[in-house]
């Protein structure tokens, strides 16, 4: 720490004559260079956007990516899946609560069995189904 280097006054110190610096040694390992063309320095200017703050900054955004883009894709992807994936004879939930068989699966409407002993049926749209029961969630 020898080569320490301050761009400040010294406290309770006049300022050297214009453009002239002087250079006072203020403990063993550092020194003040004081210098009257920067009138009220009080030490070194850094820059407010430095590798740290651009580091956090990213850091930030890469969260705010995961929490808000990528959880609700990742989930869409799952529920479309499912959702092709619907055959004959599984036991699924409806968003609306309603627990059923399929009895049959056309393009875009589903026939579930909703009661053994009546043999009630009902058509459902495909992206009304919550959950696939058989598949063991």
């Amino acid at each position: 720490m020898d080569n320490m280097w301050i761009l400040a006054q010294a406290p309770g110190q006049d300022s050297p004559g214009v453009g002239a610096e002087a250079v006072t040694e203020q403990d063993e390992t550092e020194f003040i260079v004081q210098d009257s063309n920067v009138p009220g320095a009080k030490g070194p200017v850094r820059s407010p956007f430095g590798f740290p703050n651009i580091l956090f900054f990213g850091l930030m955004f890469l969260v705010m990516y995961m929490l808000l883009f990528r959880g609700p894709r990742k989930k869409q992807q799952q529920q479309r899946k499912m959702m092709q994936n619907l055959k004959k004879n599984d036991k699924i939930r409806t968003i609306g609560g309603i627990i059923g068989t399929i009895v049959d699966v056309k393009d875009d409407e589903i026939t579930l069995k909703i009661d053994e002993s009546n043999n009630t049926k009902i058509k459902i749209a495909v992206s009304a189904v919550g959950k696939n029961l058989s598949e063991g969630n």
